[in-house]
């Protein structure tokens, strides 16, 4: 676990033309292959977003007929690279728990060979009202995933996460405890938010647990959507050691040596100082 390896994010604009994405992705992640990338990352639902007073169109599929994850499956076959393919729009199997017609938005990790080494489903619902008429509930479409997980890379474990998980800093943490040494974050982040929150949430993320971050985000519009780009690869200390643009597709590539994470949570062992603690929340002047 102690070699390094390269590591991009492919920045891509999707819309609602799924064929098309896809052949921009899998255009890029040759590219990214060529540039030396060893895991290559995209962002969330990269292969069909558009959003319209209808809400969010993301060419949902059952899993066993995403020709997308079929594409990806074979890029990394084509490049022998590890692909993290952000997120899909996946159809619930049948079953009571699955009654109430949501699908679930999930994230793939795909090993060289083309299996699929890890799935995620977003944990954490984008049901937001960030003003000026910008109002989201994603949460009317997907249901919510129960399950953390870690994807076992060459290089050491990679927690899974997608997207507005970002805000929720426990998750980060028990995936840090559980043995991940990098975090992947695949975004289709607002830019309105983005601009005020993007970068700062991902470095608290990478100087809290000691990982390096990953974090592939689409950039430009999408019907009524605009999101924020800036993918960004960050190192255990908080450093950014990669950043794209702000409104357009770009590569960003960065090396990792996994040693640094073993360095950071050194100096800084927070990870091993959780303590107890009760709730005392009232105070000497609350009425009873």
């Amino acid at each position: 676990m102690s070699e390094t390896f390269k590591t991009a994010c492919v920045q891509i604009c999707a819309d609602g033309d799924a064929t098309a994405n896809l052949t921009r992705s899998v255009e890029m992640i040759k590219k990214a292959r060529d540039m030396g990338a060893d895991m290559i990352t995209l962002p969330e639902f990269f292969s069909c977003l558009h959003v319209d007073e209808d809400g969010f169109e993301t060419n949902t599929k059952p899993e066993e007929n995403l020709a997308g994850l079929a594409v990806m499956c074979e890029a990394a076959r084509e490049t022998g690279a590890w692909i993290l393919a952000g997120s899909f729009a996946v159809e619930n199997a049948g079953g009571a728990e699955n009654a109430d017609g949501r699908s679930r938005n999930r994230s793939f990790m795909i090993a060289p060979d083309g299996s699929i080494n890890a799935r995620y489903d977003k944990i954490h619902m984008f049901d937001v009202d960030l003003g000026k008429g910008e109002s989201f509930k994603e949460s009317d479409t997907f249901q919510p995933g129960t399950e953390a997980v870690l994807a076992h890379t060459p290089w050491g474990a990679l927690g899974m996460s997608v997207c507005y998980d970002l805000r929720f800093a426990y998750l980060y943490r028990s995936l840090a405890q559980a043995g991940a040494r990098f975090l992947a974050v695949p975004a289709a982040f607002m830019r309105t938010s983005g601009k005020a929150h993007w970068h700062v949430l991902l470095r608290a993320r990478a100087i809290e647990t000691g990982c390096y971050v990953i974090a592939p985000c689409q950039s430009g519009s999408h019907g009524r959507a605009k999101t924020y780009g800036h993918s960004l690869i960050i190192d255990p200390w908080g450093t950014i050691l990669a950043e794209g643009h702000s409104d357009n597709e770009d590569i960003i590539i960065a090396e990792i040596d996994p040693a640094q994470v073993d360095q950071a949570r050194a100096k800084i062992p927070s990870l091993e100082h959780d303590r107890p603690y009760s709730g005392t929340y009232g105070g000497p002047h609350d009425e009873a």
